[in-house]
């Protein structure tokens, strides 16, 4: 960037910075949500939910897929020790 944009853009720090926080506060807030304990627990909730009948199980079926495609897609990445979700962008 040169000098003369930069000048330019200045006005423009704080929206760049308020954007960059957001990006960090929703990474982590998708990586907390996805988390495998998370998800796990998520689960086992959904499962006395249906034993209590507070859900039906077409409701149940399509919330345990999507709770374990989420599961699916954020184990790998925790197997190496550190735990990152991966961003769909």
């Amino acid at each position: 960037m040169g000098v003369l944009s930069q000048v330019v853009l200045f006005p423009l720090a704080p929206v760049r910075g308020v954007v960059w926080v957001a990006e960090r506060v929703r990474d982590v807030a998708e990586e907390e949500l996805c988390h495998p304990s998370v998800v796990r627990a998520r689960l086992a909730a959904l499962n006395e939910a249906l034993e209590s009948g507070a859900i039906g199980p077409e409701e149940f079926d399509r919330e345990e897929d999507r709770l374990l495609d989420l599961l699916e897609r954020s184990e790998p990445e925790v197997r190496g020790g550190t735990t990152r979700v991966r961003r769909r962008d």
